[in-house]
């Protein structure tokens, strides 16, 4: 079924699109460390924190939250010619993606103990998944993750993330020279977790990056995905989906730093909300540098609000420093449910909550394809409905 969000918002104080923001460049050159001492802890009012409630945090922000040795377990299954390792800090593939851009992750940097290595060697070519699971239980948990592929290897990673449990991490994507990397990182956590992630992919020269993010649970999930090109010819396609329900806050921030020539990159995020006090924010940076020509670069953002009470906080920025590039755009709208689709599905013998999964489904369907696992497909749009589910009961 074909997306009809409208192409704008409504003047709903309920929806909110865009907003004065600095200019990108003014945020890129902010402090990037991985000393947490190098953040002020942050007070609200501060561009990259002004969506984000502070307080549900749990003390991630501002130094309070201590790891307590019972937050999160990890577990890995992997492919034959895999190799997976739980290093140290002093590993030299730590880090190597880029420096951590909030006191978040900046903390998340400087507590944890151990750090997950995930190789796969220059020339494999995996046919199943690399699978990380990450379950919470009940604590508090700094975390971090190396993804590391070798030159024109080929992998496909699920990051799973799931219990209940009080998180900050960073996760680093290493693709070597024409190598092709696809991740799927699921946030299915329970309804009281509370995470806050930055995940960094640093893309080789004529090497591809596809991300897919799903965000369903947890009381207030924060994510950074972030790419940078460490050669010409390299492609990132960025997807997203989410369904913020009753009370959550789910919150996006994209960056890509189009500072090389040739290269390409492609976001699309959709997602849909309900419920009392849902609050989904999402923020698509893209910088194109002077130094980086022939750059084709798109984003793109659609939310469709299926009840009152409901807020959507939309930025997409784009900041151009030549003019010698291919193509460049970006997009955002924000709508309530089409009454018009589900008459049209009524008018010919559907139930009106079967009509409603049957718009809500196809709003997602997209998206939901680029994943190419048959039984994460699934699962995700049996959640789908369950939430659709929930709000009729």
């Amino acid at each position: 079924m074909a997306d009809n969000t409208p192409a704008g918002s409504t003047t709903d104080g309920a929806i909110q699109v865009g907003g004065p923001q600095q200019p990108i460049d003014a945020r890129v050159s902010a402090p990037a460390s991985y000393d947490v001492a190098d953040f002020p802890v942050p007070h609200g009012r501060e561009e990259e924190w002004r969506f984000t409630p502070l307080a549900r945090l749990r003390g991630l922000h501002d130094g309070t939250a201590v790891a307590n040795g019972g937050g999160v377990k990890v577990e890995v299954s992997a492919p034959e010619g895999v190799t997976v390792e739980t290093v140290g800090r002093d590993d030299a593939r730590l880090g190597r993606a880029g420096k951590p851009v909030d006191r978040v992750a900046a903390q998340a940097y400087s507590s944890f103990e151990k750090a997950s290595v995930v190789s796969v060697p220059k020339d494999t070519v995996l046919t199943e998944p690399v699978r990380i699971s990450v379950h919470g239980e009940g604590g508090v948990a700094f975390g971090h993750q190396v993804i590391e592929l070798g030159a024109f290897a080929e992998a496909m990673v699920v990051l799973d993330h799931t219990g209940d449990a009080t998180l900050a991490a960073n996760v680093e994507y290493l693709i070597g020279d024409g190598a092709k990397l696809t991740v799927v990182s699921i946030q299915d956590w329970d309804a009281t977790a509370v995470h806050a992630a930055q995940h960094t992919a640093l893309v080789g020269r004529d090497a591809s990056f596809k991300s897919v993010i799903v965000t369903f649970g947890g009381d207030l999930v924060r994510l950074h995905p972030r790419v940078v090109y460490g050669a010409p010819g390299g492609e990132a396609e960025l997807y997203g989906l989410y369904f913020t329900d009753k009370g959550q806050h789910q919150e996006h921030r994209l960056f890509v730093d189009h500072d090389t020539p040739h290269c390409r990159s492609n976001v699309a995020y959709k997602g849909a909300l309900q419920g009392e006090g849902a609050h989904a924010v999402w923020i698509g940076d893209v910088l194109i540098r002077a130094a980086a020509e022939g750059t084709d670069t798109y984003e793109l953002n659609r939310n469709l609000v299926l009840s009152d009470g409901a807020r959507v906080d939309s930025v997409p920025n784009l900041e151009i420093e030549t003019g010698e590039i291919v193509g460049a755009g970006h997009a955002s709208a924000t709508g309530r449910f089409d009454d018009e689709q589900l008459f049209y599905l009524m008018a010919r013998g559907i139930p009106a909550d079967e009509a409603r999964r049957l718009v809500v489904r196809g709003f997602f369907a997209e998206l939901v394809q680029q994943i190419g696992i048959p039984d994460l497909e699934e699962r995700l749009i049996a959640k789908i409905e369950a939430e659709l589910e929930a709000s009729v009961a």
